[in-house]
């Protein structure tokens, strides 16, 4: 029997039940047929008028039934279905009673329109109004619903009564860090020892009219509207932006000695965790790359492992000019002249970027990866990029041998963090 602790003697920590959803479909299995089949959640918008839009595809989660739902409610619900998932897999807190804390990602959450013109008409009929009027509005004027609905916390402590989880939820939001980082957090608490099992969630439900002009005003959006399918197009010389999408990972935490105790089957190790964070500028990561090669770095060391132990990286790849040349150059620096023979491919070529919940999706991918043997692609890679010469399993999924991934995610401000996952402890 191996050991349960770690080369630093830490306990080492495992993953025992994974939920998944995005625009490609609800569930797992679904998800994996459709990703290592090459095929695109993108789409043209029908959530609300694009008539204006510079950008009018999105990989929107729409097959849910229902009307029209807030970005806080859809959020939750997404997380919701991850979770559920997630906690069944594992056979864990399935009666309402989970054994541990929640770490959950969540978007910023602020009122929207059809709400501000209620209130704007109750709050100040005659002038102008601010924004603290319209959340007295919310709270005094009979919206109770809404004023809790958009408080920050009001996902996960939602979440958190509906899975029993322990303790106050802690919600987070490092930009599209905040999947790895809802990983990172329980983790950390695991090896701390105050925790046999932790419940991560990530989630991302937030693609309104607002959202997708803020994001266009800073140039980050695809323009490619004509063919959506095609549109995210990571490391390929014609990039021009990514896709905003929406989704849902959730991932069950725990110790091995602790997974071991009750007959989990494990279905796979975070083996290490790197973050590093810079204050080069309130969106763009520094051009020099040395926050991410930091924060690879730190994972490998975190790990106990080098760079030469890593089988394939799952890329942050948004498929912006910017983004996929730092990350390119960044990995550079750490892989050395190995890179150009290192699987690396882009998740967000199919599914979009799901912003908050882009990394715990992206572990999920990881480490379906390792247990299927199989390498999701990068499509549309029609135009090779010369100035970032990388094998990023063009257009076509690949059956490999994969025994350890390093997933990256690098978010706006500079905020980043990495895990390296592995298979069942050796």
């Amino acid at each position: 029997m191996t050991s349960t602790t770690d080369k630093a003697g830490r306990p080492i920590v495992v993953v025992t039940g994974m939920g998944l959803v995005t625009s490609l479909g609800q569930g797992k299995q679904d998800n994996w047929a459709k990703l290592t089949a090459g095929e695109s959640g993108i789409h043209r918008i029908t959530r609300f008028p694009i008539d204006t839009m510079k950008t009018t595809i999105a990989g929107t989660v729409d097959y849910l039934p229902g009307g029209r739902r807030s970005a806080p409610d859809l959020s939750e619900e997404l997380a919701a279905l991850a979770a559920e998932e997630a906690v069944a897999e594992a056979g864990l807190g399935t009666r309402g009673r989970f054994p541990g804390p929640l770490f959950c990602a969540v978007p910023p959450i602020e009122l929207e329109w059809p709400e501000r013109r209620i209130l704007a008409r109750e709050a100040a009929p005659n002038g102008p109004l601010t924004y603290d009027d319209l959340l007295r509005a919310a709270e005094n004027n009979d919206h109770g619903t809404w004023h809790e609905r958009f408080v920050y916390g009001s996902i996960a402590d939602h979440l958190a009564d509906r899975f029993g989880t322990q303790g106050q939820p802690i919600s987070l939001s490092t930009a599209c860090a905040s999947g790895n980082t809802s990983i990172q957090l329980a983790v950390e608490a695991i090896r701390r020892g105050d925790c046999e099992a932790a419940l991560s969630i990530a989630t991302d439900g937030s693609v309104t009219a607002e959202a997708l002009i803020r994001f266009s005003l800073l140039s980050a959006l695809s323009t490619n509207n004509e063919n959506p399918a095609a549109a995210s197009r990571p490391f390929a010389k014609n990039r021009d932006g990514f896709i905003i999408a929406e989704g849902a990972g959730a991932l069950v935490l725990e110790s091995l000695e602790h997974a071991r105790a009750r007959g989990a089957k494990i279905l796979g190790v975070v083996e290490g965790v790197g973050e590093m964070a810079d204050s080069f500028h309130r969106t763009r990561s520094s051009p020099d790359a040395k926050p991410v090669i930091g924060c690879m770095r730190s994972a490998l060391a975190d790990a106990g492992i080098t760079a030469e132990e890593i089988d394939y990286i799952n890329a942050h790849g948004t498929s912006t000019p910017e983004n996929d040349r730092m990350e390119f150059t960044g990995m550079s620096a750490v892989f050395g002249e190995r890179l150009p023979g290192i699987p690396v491919s882009s998740n967000k070529s199919m599914i979009g970027h799901t912003l908050t919940a882009a990394g715990a999706i992206e572990a999920v991918v990881s480490l379906l990866t390792i247990a299927n043997g199989r390498i999701p692609p990068t499509i549309n890679y029609e135009v090779p990029d010369p100035a970032i010469p990388l094998d990023v399993v063009p257009n076509v999924a690949r059956d490999a041998k994969v025994g350890r991934v390093m997933s990256n995610s690098f978010g706006f401000g500079g905020q980043n963090v990495c895990l390296i996952l592995t298979g069942e402890p050796e």
